[in-house]
């Protein structure tokens, strides 16, 4: 992949407003990695919690995929875009050291698909404190199919939360939050302490976008810790939200299957 690292004015707005949306994709490589996220899309689900993992909600057109997570070891194309292109080493500039990859995810939130709840993202990942991630839309991310907003300025602390994980709903009313359209190819990044949001695909179009988290490199290489971890506390706590659970905080608002 090419494209260019972030200039330090880009750095400097990223620490101010803790996001950042970049451009770093040609025509060419979007359409690349489009290709790519249909693959992962299609993948049968595997019951033995072995590989992938794939996650679905229930739409009023019935169920609908809304997630995969853990599949660069399944996928040499998507391994080699989160972890050895322009994308790592944007993320050294914003960690401000070297970084790994953490996590990594493919919401598709299709027509009709369900929002995510105000939060941070910070209490959902384990084991790291510095991490930064970001939304690289496969499809046109924008207000009638479900953007991101975002609040500028209010990375610095953990928010008050609710019993779920998410943002105190008190703290969400006293927000401004800004929607953030991004285009295929574009890439928004946030801190993990960034609040964010968005709403329901109420178009008749995806809104598909492959989120990558990094952590810094000095806290250690802990992506199959926080698999592990994740897997073990799905097993383990049982989930009477009435929600389709995909995250270790209850931000995702879509029905279960």
């Amino acid at each position: 992949m090419s494209g260019s690292p972030i200039t330090l004015a880009e750095v400097e707005f990223f620490n101010a407003n803790g996001w950042l949306l970049t451009r770093p994709f040609t025509p060419e490589e979007t359409a690349r990695i489009v290709t790519w996220v249909s693959e992962v899309q299609n993948w049968q689900e595997d019951k033995t919690n072995s590989s992938w993992f794939q996650y679905f909600e229930m739409t009023d057109d019935g169920p609908k995929i809304c997630r995969s997570e853990n599949f660069i070891p399944f996928h040499e194309g998507l391994r080699d875009l989160l972890t050895k292109s322009v994308l790592t080493a944007t993320a050294d500039l914003l960690l401000g050291e070297a970084s790994v990859l953490y996590k990594e995810k493919i919401n598709y939130k299709l027509p009709g698909g369900a929002g995510y709840s105000p939060h941070q993202d910070a209490p959902a990942y384990p084991f790291v404190n510095n991490h930064v991630s970001c939304m690289i839309a496969v499809d046109d991310s924008l207000l009638q199919n479900g953007c991101l907003e975002v609040v500028s300025a209010r990375h610095q602390d953990l928010l008050p939360m609710d019993e779920r994980g998410c943002i105190r709903n008190d703290v969400v009313e006293g927000f401004d939050w800004q929607p953030v359209e991004v285009r295929a190819g574009e890439v928004l990044w946030f801190h993990s302490l960034a609040p964010h949001r968005s709403g329901p695909n109420n178009s008749s179009h995806p809104r598909r976008a492959i989120y990558p988290t990094y952590n810094s490199l000095s806290q250690g290489n802990l992506r199959d810790a926080y698999y592990a971890e994740k897997l073990r506390m799905f097993q383990e706590s049982a989930n009477d939200s009435g929600r389709t659970r995909v995250s270790l905080i209850g931000d995702f608002e879509g029905r279960p299957v």
